[in-house]
């Protein structure tokens, strides 16, 4: 009733302030039309009402009523029914005046968004979940003659300054973000599909911003919490368990920005920069973060837990997490020394140039992770406050010699490709068909205490691989690897593409898509920066993962055909890779492979 009364409150303010005469109203609202939309007096006046061209009766009892001598008539409950055109008859001293309204009744809006003018708001909108992108959605907002008024919206991937900015492009999520709201974006919005399928209907509202609290940390220098419960048990597993849950959520993301592309990234290296961040991150950005990498809000061993894990890791994986910002900041006093203490990463301060920025940056880049990547950023703005970057780099070998030769992969459009493969007739590895999965899982041993899942889809079709991916939960991985160790190996005939990945999502669209967009427009970091707000300007990650033939000379290439006399495992087609940690139990990479 609340929302019924609302409506028709402001429904009578817009009669009252404009001439339009197309309304949509929801079903189910209450809604009153006046007569005439001016100040006069036409108390004597001889008025009648119209629908669709019949009378509507003074006595009428029913949702249509006359009221107050037909200044107004009454429509309640709204139904599909009252669509249509109402007309307003006023006779007086041989002056005939009319008033015309068409009505439009939507069955109801999938969101009432309520705004302060100045703020930003965010237009949600999706394509099925089973549906292909192909194409952004149209997004139209209702104009006062009840036309639709098509929004020219910008989709490049630069957050900059767009007042209008499709936020994923060519994504099953088509959310729109308006910044700097104005009274004029009130109204009702559409987003459509272009064959014209109605994806989501928005009423907004703008309201006059109260007057504005001056920027204030409280408690800024309040370090982290501190941990006591470094000898407890359920700390490590807890971590153990938000890693787990937190990739498959990245996964899931990634795999609706980039549907068909080879993709890599790195769980624990993207999870550890963001629990970096939240050393200094305070109230509702804190409690945002720790949702976003999966861990309870009074998880105070988060970053304890962390180095150690990292420390766990230090033979194989090279990692590198680091803060850069403004000089003209004074970082806070507790936040650079917890840094130091458990991330081993003193935030530096960026210098004079875009020119030595970028040459540092990628130095430093290319130091923690021993070459595999020399390159991160390519310029960085002068105006930059804040950038958050991580590297990670992983070089494993099979416990087992590989033989190389040449071979056809099958990509997922059917084209075959020659590719060198690495092969042997007898390798000793866990391999069984995971029915939760609907797919054949093979285990690899690797160097470093590490295990390499490969999970091939029934075909190469893509219908086949999406329904591997939509099943891949934190739950059926963590179940998959309970069935996997319970198997015995068997000697298995592999043939699998060598691997030599470098990817670099975008890890903006990520952040927002982890529920994170006020990093970079208000965000609270009192923490790590008290004296005024600070906004991100840039996350980047960059994954390298190469797995070759371990002892085969180089060029040593053979096209030797061997016998098949063992069950066979070939990944010559998509799929998806898993690689694990045995020892820390925690995911180090996951990745998809549809052209080698």
């Amino acid at each position: 009733m609340r929302l019924q009364a609302t409506l028709c409150v402001l429904l009578q303010l817009i009669f009252e302030l404009s001439s339009c005469t197309q309304l949509w109203v929801i079903h189910g609202s209450t809604l009153e039309l006046p007569c005439v939309i001016f100040q006069s007096d036409i108390s004597g006046a001889n008025i009648t009402w119209k629908f669709k061209g019949k009378d509507v009766s003074p006595e009428a009892t029913g949702p249509v009523r006359v009221k107050k001598n037909g200044l107004y008539l009454s429509i309640s409950p709204v139904t599909s029914a009252n669509e249509g055109e109402y007309v307003c008859l006023v006779k007086e001293n041989n002056v005939e005046m009319i008033n015309f309204f068409k009505i439009a009744v939507a069955a109801s809006f999938d969101y009432t968004l309520k705004v302060f003018e100045g703020s930003p708001v965010h237009l949600p909108c999706h394509f099925p979940p089973s549906s292909q992108v192909s194409a952004n959605a149209l997004w139209f907002k209702e104009t006062d003659a009840g036309k639709k008024m098509s929004l020219n919206l910008q989709d490049d991937s630069d957050y900059d300054d767009q007042r209008l900015k499709l936020l994923y492009p060519l994504d099953h999520d088509q959310t729109v973000l308006i910044r700097g709201t104005v009274m004029e974006d009130a109204g009702i919005y559409h987003c459509e599909s272009t064959e014209g399928q109605k994806l989501s209907t928005i009423y907004i509202i703008v309201e006059v911003a109260p007057t504005p609290v001056p920027f204030l940390c409280k408690d800024s220098s309040t370090a982290w919490e501190p941990c006591q419960e470094e000898i407890s048990r359920t700390g490590e597993p807890m971590l153990q368990e938000s890693l787990a849950e937190f990739s498959m959520k990245l996964y899931s993301y990634l795999r609706q920005t980039y549907p068909s592309s080879n993709l890599l990234f790195s769980p624990i290296s993207i999870s550890g920069m963001l629990s970096h961040l939240l050393l200094g991150a305070k109230d509702d950005t804190r409690r945002a973060i720790e949702r976003a990498v999966c861990v309870p809000h009074d998880f105070h061993c988060l970053h304890f837990h962390t180095k150690k894990l990292r420390e766990k890791l230090s033979g194989s994986l090279q990692m590198a997490s680091q803060i850069y910002y403004n000089p003209q900041m004074n970082l806070g006093e507790s936040f650079t020394n917890q840094s130091i203490q458990f991330y081993e990463a003193k935030p530096t301060r960026l210098l004079n140039t875009s020119e030595e920025n970028t040459q540092m940056i990628n130095s430093w880049v290319a130091n923690k992770t021993n070459n595999k990547i020399i390159q991160l950023v390519d310029s960085i703005p002068p105006s930059t406050q804040l950038l958050l970057l991580n590297a990670v780099s992983y070089s494993g070998q099979w416990k087992v010699k590989f033989d190389e030769k040449k071979g056809l992969f099958t990509k997922l459009n059917g084209d075959l490709v020659k590719v060198p493969v690495l092969y042997n007739k007898g390798y000793t590895m866990t391999m069984m068909y995971v029915l939760g999965l609907k797919s054949q899982v093979g285990r690899f041993a690797l160097s470093g205490d590490s295990s390499l899942y490969i999970l091939l889809p029934r075909s190469n079709k893509v219908s086949d691989l999406q329904q591997l991916e939509e099943k891949m939960t934190d739950t059926a991985v963590r179940q998959m690897m309970e069935e996997m160790k319970a198997t015995s190996p068997q000697k298995v005939e592999v043939s699998l593409p060598k691997i030599k990945l470098d990817v670099q999502p975008d890890m903006n669209v990520l952040i927002k898509k982890l529920g994170l967009s006020s990093l970079f427009e208000e965000a609270n970091l009192c923490g790590l920066y008290s004296e005024d707000r600070v906004v991100l300007d840039d996350v980047r990650h960059r994954a390298f993962l190469a797995l070759t033939e371990q002892g085969v000379e180089a060029g040593a290439v053979t096209t030797i055909a061997f016998a098949r006399t063992h069950p066979s495992f070939s990944a010559m087609r998509p799929f998806i890779m898993l690689l694990w940690s045995d020892r820390a139990e925690v995911p180090l990479f996951i990745g998809r492979v549809t052209d080698p």
